[in-house]
C-alpha cells in the first residue's frame, strides 16, 4: 500500500534527525579536537544505489558534498555481491573521497532482515596521516602521507588487525588517528540502529519508496528555484576572476556562469594550471564548494541530497588547479577550494545583483604545530612532544542588507577551536586571541572582523609551524563600492616576517604573531547609518582614528561615546 505524502514527509524529517544523531555521536566519541571542537566532519545516509538521501546539518560542504559522490565509488570497488552484514569500508583516496589524504571516509552497509537497504557514510579530518605532515610542501601526493585505497576495515564483524598495525606504524599520533576511525565506525552504527527503529515504526522493508519521494521532491523544488533565478537574471552569462596568493606565485581562479531554466552551469576554464606544491584541488572538492555556493544563493531552503545537487553542473579542465589529477599534491586543497565560492559569487553578482555577499576571508585560518623539546631544555622529565592542529577564522564578507559576521568560517562552517581545547592537546600556549579592530572592510554594511592570535610553546620547547593561510597579498575585495578587508599578517615575535604557507621553524622562546583577515564591505561607506558607526566604535570594532577619518564621526561625537563608556552608560 502506498504511503501518503504527509507520512513520507515525516519519514524524511526522521531521516534527517537520524543522520544528525549520527554526526553528534561522532563528535562525542572522536579523539581529535578538529572533530570534537570544530565540527570538521560529515554524516549522511544513502539508498542501496548509493544516492545520498539526507545529510547532517553538522558538517562541512567540502566533506558532505564530496562524500555525496564517494559511496558510488565504494559500491563499484567493493561490489554489491561482496558486501555483508557486519562490514565496514574506508578510504582516504583524495579523488574518490573528499579531496586529500587527511580525510578518512568510512562507509557501512545497512542490512535489514538480510537485505541490503542502504549505506551510512561519515568523514572526519585526522590530525596526521604520516608523510610530510599536514602542509603544502610536498611535490606529489606520494609525499603527503599514507594512502588507503577503498578497502574493508571490518569483514563480517572481524577487524583487519594487520591494517590497523600498519596504520599505527605510519602516523605520528596513532591513538588519535585509530580512535577517530573507530569513532566513524561507531557513528555509522548509531545511524543504522536508528534507521532500523524508524523502519520498524513505519512498517518499511526498504528505503525505495521514501528515497524516490525525497529525490523527486528535492529535484522539483531545486528546479523551481532555478527557474525563478533564470527569470530574474539580468543577462545570460557572466565571467569573473579572482587572484589569490598561491604558494610561491599568485593564482588566478576564473568562473564562467550561466543560469538556464533547468540547470546552472559553472565552468572554471581559464584558471591557473597545477601548482608544484600541495594546494591543488581535486574536481570532487571543486564541485562540492561551487555547488554549495550556488545552492546557498539560489535554493538555500531545499535539503541537501543527491537530487538537489544534481542541477548544478560544475566543470574544470583537467590538470588546472581546480581539477588536479593523480599524483598532484593536494594536502591543502581547502586553502584554494574554500575561495571558490567568492569566485562564483563574483560572477553570480553580475547575473543576480544584490543577492550575494562581498568577498570574505573565506579560507580557514588553520595552522598545525609540531612541538618537541629544544636542545637547551634542562629538565628532561618535563619534555613533551605533540601535534596540534587548530581551526580559526577571519571575517566574512558583508551582505547586501547586513554586516559581515566576525571570526566566522564561511563557506566551510566549521567552528573556531577554544583556546583551552587547543592547549590541552600539547605543549602549546595561546597568549592572545581576540577580534582585530578595523579589519572589516568599509561600506554601508561593514565586513566581519578577523582575529589576532599569539602562539608559543611551553618553556624549553621549539616547534615547526605549518602555515595554511591566504589573503596575505590579495585581501577580500568589496562589492558595490564597499572597501577591502584587511590582509593576513604573520611574523615571529622578533619581527621576522613569515610566509603564508609552508613549514617554518620557531625556536625556543619565540612566538608567532598572527593577524587574520577581515571580510570586505558592501556598498558606499557614506551611506552607513551613523548609529551603526557609533555602535562599532563603542564595541571596539573600529578604532578612534577610523571612526573619525574613515567613517566621518566628529571628534566631539567620539569623545561623548568614550565618556559614556567610562561612566558605564553603554554596554
Amino acid at each position: 500500500m502506498k504511503t501518503n505524502s504527509v507520512v513520507k514527509q515525516v519519514m524524511w524529517n526522521r531521516l534527517i534527525s537520524v543522520v544528525e544523531e549520527q554526526a553528534q555521536a561522532l563528535i562525542r566519541t572522536a579523539f581529535s579536537t578538529s572533530v570534537r571542537e570544530a565540527g570538521d566532519l560529515s554524516a549522511g545516509v544513502y539508498d542501496a544505489q548509493g544516492r545520498m538521501l539526507a545529510q547532517a546539518v553538522t558538517g562541512t560542504p567540502g566533506h558532505v558534498n564530496a562524500m555525496a559522490a564517494s559511496v558510488a565509488h565504494f559500491i563499484r570497488r567493493i561490489g554489491i555481491d561482496n558486501m555483508f552484514e557486519g562490514d565496514v569500508y574506508l578510504t582516504n583516496d583524495p579523488w574518490e573521497g573528499t579531496g586529500h589524504l587527511h580525510d578518512i571516509t568510512v562507509v557501512s552497509p545497512s542490512f535489514v532482515n538480510g537485505k541490503l537497504i542502504g549505506f551510512f557514510a561519515s568523514t572526519s579530518h585526522v590530525v596526521d596521516i604520516g608523510g610530510r605532515g599536514f602542509g603544502a610542501d610536498a611535490a606529489s601526493v606520494y609525499e603527503e602521507g599514507l594512502y588507503i585505497p577503498i578497502m574493508k576495515l571490518i569483514d563480517k564483524g572481524e577487524v583487519d588487525q594487520p591494517f590497523v598495525h600498519l596504520l599505527r606504524g605510519n602516523v605520528r599520533e596513532p591513538e588519535q588517528v585509530v580512535g577517530d576511525i573507530f569513532a566513524l565506525v561507531t557513528c555509522n552504527g548509531i545511524g543504522h540502529k536508528r534507521l532500523v527503529e524508524m523502519m520498524s515504526e513505519f512498517g518499511l522493508s526498504d528505503l525505495q519508496e521514501i528515497a524516490e519521494f525525497i529525490l523527486h521532491n528535492s529535484k522539483q523544488a531545486t528546479l523551481e528555484r532555478i527557474a525563478v533565478a533564470c527569470q530574474n537574471r539580468v543577462k545570460n552569462e557572466a565571467v569573473a576572476s579572482m587572484t589569490i596568493d598561491g604558494y610561491d606565485t599568485p593564482i588566478t581562479l576564473v568562473a564562467r556562469l550561466s543560469i538556464e531554466e533547468n540547470k546552472v552551469l559553472c565552468d572554471f576554464a581559464g584558471s591557473s594550471n597545477l601548482d608544484k606544491k600541495g594546494i591543488n584541488v581535486p574536481l570532487v572538492y571543486t564541485q562540492a564548494y561551487a555547488c554549495y555556493a550556488l545552492k546557498c544563493a539560489i535554493a538555500p531552503t531545499v535539503p541537501n541530497n543527491a537530487a538537489s545537487l544534481a542541477p548544478f553542473e560544475i566543470t574544470a579542465p583537467k590538470n588546472c588547479i581546480l581539477n588536479a589529477l593523480h599524483p598532484a599534491p593536494v594536502a591543502l586543497r581547502h586553502v584554494v577550494g574554500q575561495l571558490i565560492p567568492d569566485t562564483v559569487y563574483n560572477a553570480l553578482d553580475q547575473l543576480l545583483p544584490k543577492t550575494v555577499p562581498a568577498e570574505g576571508s573565506s579560507t580557514l585560518c588553520n595552522f598545525q604545530v609540531s612541538l618537541r623539546p629544544s636542545p637547551e631544555l634542562e629538565n628532561k622529565e618535563r619534555a613533551c612532544h605533540g601535534e596540534v592542529l587548530t581551526f580559526n577564522s577571519g571575517g566574512a564578507g558583508a551582505r547586501p542588507t547586513k554586516d559581515g559576521l566576525s571570526a566566522t568560517a564561511f563557506p566551510s562552517g566549521v567552528m573556531t577551536m577554544p583556546v583551552e581545547a587547543t592547549e590541552h592537546a600539547g605543549p602549546i600556549i595561546i597568549w592572545r586571541k581576540e577580534l582585530r579592530p578595523d579589519s572589516g572592510g568599509l561600506g554601508k554594511y561593514r565586513g566581519g572582523l578577523g582575529q589576532y592570535m599569539e602562539v608559543g610553546a611551553m618553556a624549553g620547547h621549539e616547534f615547526d609551524f605549518q602555515a595554511m593561510f591566504d589573503r596575505v597579498e590579495h585581501p577580500a575585495r568589496g562589492r558595490q563600492g564597499g572597501g577591502d578587508g584587511a590582509a593576513t599578517k604573520i611574523e615571529r615575535s622578533n619581527g621576522k616576517v613569515m610566509r603564508g604557507k609552508g613549514k617554518q621553524f620557531v625556536p625556543n622562546g619565540q612566538r608567532v604573531m598572527l593577524a587574520f583577515p577581515g571580510g570586505a564591505g558592501y556598498g558606499d561607506v557614506d551611506k552607513r547609518d551613523t548609529d551603526l558607526i557609533r555602535q562599532d566604535f563603542a564595541k571596539g570594532y573600529i578604532s578612534k582614528k577610523a571612526a573619525i577619518d574613515q567613517y566621518g564621526l566628529s571628534l566631539d561625537q567620539v569623545e561623548k561615546i568614550e565618556q559614556a563608556l567610562i561612566k558605564g552608560e553603554l554596554g
